[in-house]
This record gives C-alpha cells, structure tokens and sequence, in this order.
C-alpha cells in the first residue's frame, strides 16, 4: 500500500514538474532563409546547440519556431544561426560563411534589405505582437478579445499583422491577452488558434496559416498603413469591382489604387473566375507603346496584325476576334462600337498601372457584352508621394512617342492625375519593296486628368472622376501618295483616318455606417467618338454617343459567408454612320436590371448571377452567368464556369480591315433591327485547373483550360464566297469555338523567370456552302519567355532581360480559286516564329533605359497585299493578312521620375 502511494505521489511530482517545466517554456517564429533540406537540419541543429529545446524549420514559409526556456535569448540562438551561414530578421551571415554553404543552400540574399516584414521586426514596439487577420470584422473580433482579457486599449493594425495593447501588468499579462486573441480564432506569435475554432471564422476572416508571422497577408489590401473592409465592399461596389486582385495585393477604391507588394503577373487564387492580373512592371517587359502591345508577354491573349495597309492590331481570346471581348477602362466600357478597329491605340503604356484579365463569362454587374471574356485596364493614380515621370521612345523606323505621367496627392482625402501622350510616325517604311507603307504614318494627341476623393473611412465617400481627349490621325497606302491633294485629283492609292473622342466619367462609392459589407455604387460615363475615313476611293465615316450607367447595392445574407449584389443599368449608343452613298443610322437604348449571389465555404466559392436587358432593337435579354472554384488543397484550384452574353454587331466599324480591297460589301438580311441583322448570342463554357508546387526549392506553378463558345445568330464575315465581295449574315446552323491552353510557370534559379505555353483552337462555322474553318486562326501555338533581372545594387541599379518567342502553327486562308493564278493564295499559310528581345539597365530608382527588338527572326508574311501593282483593279486586297509585314525593328526608350 505504501509502494502504490509512493508511486501515485511519484506521479503526481513528476506531472506537477512537467506542467511547471512547460509553463516556464516560451514559443515564437522567426524569419530565417534557407533553401533545401541541408538548409533544414542545419537551422535545427545550430538553434539546439544554442539552447532551444525544439526547434522546426519550414522551407515553404522561410520561418524558424522555437520553444526555449524563458531565460533562454531567442536572439542568442538567432545570431548562432546567422553563424551558420543563414540570414534572418535579426542578424545578417557574414559574406564569407554565406558562399561557404553548398550551393543547393544559396538562398535569395535580400531580406535584410527589402522585406517590410523585417522593418516591422526591428521597429516592434514593446507591447506589439503579431497577430494574424483579414478584415475589419478580425479587427473588431481581436480588439473586443484583448479588451475582455484585461486590456485598456488593443490596436490591430492589419498591414502590419500587430496589435499594439495597453494594459496595467498588476491585472493581466501580455500572455493571457494573446491567449483569449487565439481562443477567438486568431493565431499569434505567443499561441495558435484551434482548427476548430479558426474553421468556424466568417470566410472573409479565413487568413493563410501559411504565412509567416510579421510577412505581409496577401488577403489584405493597404492604403497608406491602414486596411479596412469598409474599402473593399465600397470599391466592389462603386467601382464594380469584379477583379478583386487578391495575390496581387492590390485594390481600387473609387480611384484610390492601395498597393501592397505586387507580382509582375499573378493568377489570381481567390477568385471563382479565372483572373490574371497584369502589374505595370510586366509591361515594362516589351516595348508596350499602347495597350495592344501589353500581352507581348502574356500567352492568354493573341496580338495579331489585321490589315497590311492600316497596320491595326486586334486581340484574340479563346480563338475568337476581339469584338467578343469586353474590353473596359476603370470598369467602365471602352473599346466597343466605332472604336473597335483602332481602340486598342488609345490607351498609352506608361498610363496602365494594372490589367486584370478574366477568361470565359465574367460578372454579370459588368454588362452583357462578354462572351469570351473581359480585359480591364486601370490607370495610375496612386502614389505615396508626388511622382512626375517622363519616357521616351523611338524606333529606328521613323517612330517616336512621348509620355508625361504626373501623380499627386492635393490634400489627405484628394489626390489627381495628369496623364499626357503624343506620338508620331514619319518615316516611309516599305520593307517587302511593294510600294505600299508597312504601317500608316500620322500623330496622335492623347491627354487625361483624373481626380480622386477617398474618405471611405470616415464619411464613407469616395469618388473618381476621369477626363479623356484623343486626336488621332494617320495617313497610309502606296508611298508615293499625297494626302494633300483630292481623292479624284490622286494616281496613288491611299488611306486617310481622322479620329476624334471624347470621354468624361465618374464613379461615386457609399459604405454604411457600422456596415462595412453594406455599400452602394454608382458609375457613369459619356463617350463622343467621330471617325471620317477614305480607303482608295471608298470613304467612310461615323459618329457615334454612348451614355452608360450602373447603380450596384451590395450586402450580406445574415454573415459574410452570403453575399449578394444588386443592381440596374442603362445604355444608350447613338450612331450615325456613312459607306459610300449609303447612311445607317440607329439609336440602341438598352435599360437592365441585375443581381449576383456569392456562396463561399471553407475551399469552395460560387458566385452566380442573371440580368434581363431591355433593347429596343434586339428584344428582352436574359443572361445568366455561374462560376465555381473548388479549392482541393491551398495549391490545387479547380475551377467551372458557365454564361451567356450577346452583342450587336457593328458589321462596318468591325471590319475595317477588308476596306482597303476591291470587295464590295453585301448584307444578307433576315428582318433584323440592325443593318438587317439579328443580334449575336453566345454560350460560353469553361474549366481549368491550377496547380501549384516546389521546383528546384522554388514556386512553380501549372495552369490547363479548356473552353467552348457555342453561337446563335452569329454574324460571320465570309470572305470565301468571292474574292471580289465581303458578305455579312446571321448564322443558322452551328458555329463553335473549342479553346485549350497549358501554362507552366517556373523559376530555375534565382532572379530567372521562364513560362512556357501551348494553345490549340479548333474553330468552325457553317457557312452558307458547308461547314469550315473560320480564316486566320493556326489550331496550333506555343509561347515561351524568358525574363532574368541582376540584383539590385545599393543605389537600386539593376539589368533585365527579357525576350518572348511566339510559334503560330498553320491557318486557313480565304479562298481566291477564282482569281487569276498569279492572285491566289493557298489554302494554309506557313507556319511560322517570332522573336521579340528586351535589356533595360536601371540606373537606380529614377532613371532607366532601355533598347530592344521586335520580330527579331525577320518572319515577314511575303506578297501581304494580293494585285499590289494594281491597287484600284478587280483583284486588289489588302486584308489577307496572316503574319507579320515589317521585318526587324530595333527600338531605344528612357523612363525617368522626377
């Protein structure tokens, strides 16, 4: 009997020690780099010897934890560790114990310089911690925690991840205070959360766990320190903000960008669409003198040149023409109507600050337009400081283009831009000797003033406002050709084009008091374009007004987890068109309403939506649109997708490619509203996976979709029923779309970027004689580039390098069997490769240069222009172009900031 309770009060010792032992046991994480798993074993083993009794090390997250003993110094173990050779946030590895590690174990040396974590680190105040969150609802919740624990005060500051307490030390503990914050669901440096608890959090409250403590939250969007979701739901709201950039850290409120640190290009994780978003430093990458030159390096989209005498350029997605995709500037409609052929010009480079790119059916708050997709563009506007900056460009071709960018901040709620842009080419460029100008010669003014308010936090207003002027004019055809003189006064061929637009906007964002998922937007715009054209003896011209508005409500359904938007649009597009001696004029007034529900759990989101539009031309329109994303782990993403749009063809505007050609036009009515014809409708399906994982110890990261785009009513240009006609028709039978693209992104090693991608397209119509393939378009591309960058040097200066080689397999061609032999063109084009290269030196943060190549191979399409002798003769075409018509072009820039 003695012996039991001997053992029972041995026990009892011995778990009192253990609970006593584990109570004077402290446990935080570090940030400390490393590499593989030698890099692993070699940080737990130094911190051991240090006197840690456990320490992990994770590669993935680039954090240390440690449990030590309280008297033990964490900053005793931590210089030990930079002894071995590893970096971390308080100590430095000497220059000679870092190149003494084997090389699998040369981590990216640049933390101590360059992370806002570190700053963080180094600047803590004494009762700062670092506890992890999302959203103004975390705030509340961490506050409320500290509060009731004993503290006076609590301040979550969600850039920093920190709450900063104030408590009286004879009440309570800075411990027992980060024990009640976890207790609630929020992971700390002192304590974690339970998974139970964390999983029960609202899902906009769902932070990485992931994450290091002290790394910025990429769920998190800043504004000049401070993050609130009165910002988010207001800009989602007001500025209709489907393409919420999560990994891309950035946010638009009302024209108030708030940045974080960015990726060059992201796809973004959080999204139920498909959302890539392009940063202003990608487009840095190409030459990028307009918005047609942005996806240089992005595979997504296909830049093509659509004519050989007015050298326009057209997008492609999803294997179908431009005119299927909504192209939007700060949300609101953009290149649509009579700016669809040279749209594309009028938005400068420099100008973008960010591109957001959905592929397949968007949000139905953004309008009915999209069928395969929508591009958004989103200006500068945001700066922390005043920033004037100046590029110029010229090639060697006789091109040169001036910007001026000025950001500024006029007080602590208003903020403007000034946006400035002229260019002009002047040169005679006739590489292939055929008489006629490679691109058309001509100037253009562009100029924009942007105004922004933001006082989200404390009234709940914000607002943008936008001013846009453009004059463009470009004069093309044979060489010798004087736009001086009359049109009947002229042996030359040629190409006159004088555009003329004028756009204004706003939009006004309200977020509740004490709701800060409840707001209200409101989006207008008024847009003037004047076009007057000649093309050889055929002239052209339009005008055309568009007002659209867009009112959008957003809230809950009991918890955040139910959210749902609401709303009415209107638009008006007045056009007044002439072709030859013909004039069409029509008014479409299209008045609709809209509402959009999103469900999101744990790993899933589903965001699903229908709107009714009123056309006074083309009827009542439904359209209903679905996406869903299913997280299977946090790297692999599965996404579907499903919707409908329609659009009215605008048969002259659109196609103003074949006007430089012999063609006569001919529209084959069938009791349509517009030009006779019916209005296009289209479904759209899609589904993609994403998969990320570690290569070479290194984020890697593939992405595979697959869509199909089912017509009705298609207007289909067909070009095979004569060589001398252009005919217009709605569809009958089937036309169809099935697009598939592979994208693997990965880094090799450091400061090399490579992506690699295939496409294929199997595009086809039923025309009026059969089914075939629609003109132009290879079944088969691939798509690499390659970017490598220096490190920077004290003063910022670094290299880049960067070059993207395009493959575009076979295409279909135009039947011209009934043209004169020496006037055919076969039935498949060849295939072909272009090369496009870029080095730019950063001298240092103010100042850098740059030279580069296009079409580096010299692949130029030979004989672009079919009958070129005899330009106002039956055969002369212009429009049959599949390939590039300038060889080699070398251009300089320079980009300075003031």
């Amino acid at each position: 009997m003695k012996l039991y309770i001997s053992k029972v009060i041995l026990g009892a010792f011995l778990l009192f020690t253990q609970i006593i032992f584990a109570q004077n046991l402290s446990k935080s994480q570090f940030k400390v780099k490393g590499n593989c798993e030698m890099c692993k074993e070699r940080i737990e083993t130094t911190a051991k010897k240090a006197g840690a009794k456990e320490a992990r090390y994770s590669i993935d997250s680039q954090t240390l934890t440690l449990e030590t003993d309280n008297n033990i110094s964490t900053d005793e173990i931590l210089k030990k560790v930079a002894g071995a050779g590893h970096d971390n946030e308080k100590f430095k590895a000497s220059n000679e114990t870092y190149e003494s590690l084997p090389g699998c174990c040369h981590y990216e040396r640049d933390l101590q310089q360059s992370t806002a974590e570190v700053h963080n680190h180094h600047h803590k105040k004494e009762n700062e911690f670092y506890v992890k969150g999302n959203c103004a609802s975390c705030k509340a919740r961490i506050e409320k925690a500290a509060k009731d624990a004993g503290a006076n005060s609590a301040d979550w500051d969600a850039e920093k991840q920190t709450v900063t307490l104030d408590f009286d030390p004879s009440k309570t503990s800075a411990d027992k205070i980060l024990k009640k914050i976890a207790d609630v669901g929020h992971d700390n440096e002192k304590y974690k959360s339970s998974d139970n608890t964390y999983k029960n959090l609202p899902s906009c409250c769902l932070y990485d766990r992931e994450i290091a403590l002290g790394e910025k939250n990429p769920n998190v969007h800043y504004e000049e320190g401070t993050t609130s979701e009165h910002s988010e739901h207001a800009d989602q709201n007001a500025s209709n903000e489907n393409h919420e950039s999560h990994d891309n850290h950035e946010k638009h409120i009302e024209g108030v960008v708030v940045t974080g640190g960015k990726a060059a290009t992201s796809l973004s994780k959080k999204e139920a669409g498909l959302v890539f978003n392009i940063d202003k430093k990608e487009l840095l990458k190409a030459a990028c003198c307009n918005l047609s030159e942005s996806f240089e390096t992005n595979a997504t989209v296909d830049v093509s040149f659509s004519n050989a005498v007015t050298g326009t350029k057209q997008l492609k997605m999803l294997g179908l023409d431009q005119k299927y995709t909504s192209l939007t500037k700060e949300l609101l409609p953009e290149i649509r109507g009579l700016a669809s052929a040279y749209g594309l010009s009028f938005i400068p480079g420099r100008w973008i600050e960010s591109i957001q790119l959905t592929k397949g059916g968007s949000t139905v708050t953004n309008g009915y337009e999209s069928i395969t997709g929508q591009i958004n563009t989103e200006l500068l506007k945001n700066a922390k400081e005043p920033e004037t900056s100046l590029n110029l460009f010229s090639d060697f071709n006789g091109r040169a283009e001036a910007n001026i960018t000025n950001v500024s901040n006029i007080n602590e709620k208003w903020s403007q831009t000034f946006l400035l842009h002229g260019n002009g080419t002047f040169g005679n460029t006739d590489m292939n000797d055929d008489g006629f100008l490679d691109r058309p010669k001509g100037t253009q003014i562009n100029a924009a003033y942007l105004l922004n308010y933001n006082d989200l936090e404390k009234s709940g207003f914000g607002s943008h406002f936008g001013i846009n002027f453009i004059k463009d004019e470009r004069t093309a055809g044979q060489t010798d050709f004087n736009k001086q003189l009359a049109q009947d006064k002229q042996t030359a061929y040629g190409v006159g084009i004088d555009i003329s637009r004028f756009q204004v906007w706003n939009k006004t964002g309200y977020v509740f008091r004490g709701k800060p998922y409840q707001s209200l937007g409101w989006m207008n715009q008024y847009v003037y374009h004047q076009q007057d054209s000649f093309f050889g003896l055929r002239n052209y011209s339009g005008k055309q007004q568009t007002y659209y508005s867009n009112l959008i409500f957003e809230s809950i359904l009991g918890n955040t987890n139910h959210k749902y938007k609401a709303g009415a649009s209107f638009m008006y597009d007045g056009y007044d068109e002439t072709y030859l001696a013909d004039n069409f004029k029509r008014n479409e007034i299209v008045p609709g309403i809209f509402a959009e529900y999103t469900l999101t759990g744990l790993k899933y989101t589903l965001v699903a939506g229908a709107r009714a539009d009123f056309h006074n031309l083309a009827g009542t329109q439904f359209t209903p649109r679905l996406n869903f994303k299913y997280d299977f782990t946090p790297q692999t993403i599965l996404r579907l997708s499903a919707g409908r749009g329609f659009r009215t063809a605008n048969v002259f505007a659109e196609n103003q490619q074949y006007f430089a050609s012999n063609r006569t036009i001919q529209i084959l009515q069938n009791n349509g509203s517009i030009y006779g014809l019916k209005p296009e409708i289209a479904w759209n399906y899609g589904v993609s996976l994403q998969q990320e994982f570690k290569l070479f110890g290194r984020k890697s990261s593939i992405i595979a979709d697959f869509f199909r785009t089912d017509f009705q009513n298609q207007v289909l240009v067909d070009l095979d029923r004569s060589p001398q006609q252009l005919t217009f028709y709605n569809l009958e039978d089937k036309s169809f779309a099935n697009s598939f693209q592979t994208q693997w992104d990965f880094t090799p090693f450091k400061n090399f970027d490579v992506r690699l991608a295939y496409k294929y397209y199997d595009v086809q119509a039923d025309y009026l004689d059969g089914r075939r393939e629609i003109p132009f378009m290879a079944k088969h591309r691939g798509f690499v580039n390659l970017a490598y960058a220096t490190n920077k040097n004290n003063k910022g200066a670094f290299w880049s390098f960067d070059t993207t080689l395009n493959w575009v397999g076979k295409q279909r061609l135009p039947n011209t069997s009934s043209n004169p032999e020496e006037f055919q063109l076969p039935a498949y084009s060849e295939s072909y490769a272009v090369l496009n290269a870029q080095i730019s030196r950063n001298f240092n943060k103010k100042i850098r240069a740059y030279v580069g190549g296009e079409n580096l191979t010299s692949y130029y399409q030979k004989n672009a222009i079919v009958d070129f002798k005899n330009p106002f003769g039956n055969y002369f075409d212009g429009g049959m172009v599949y390939a590039p018509i300038m060889k080699a072009n070398f251009y300089v820039g320079l980009d300075v900031t003031f």
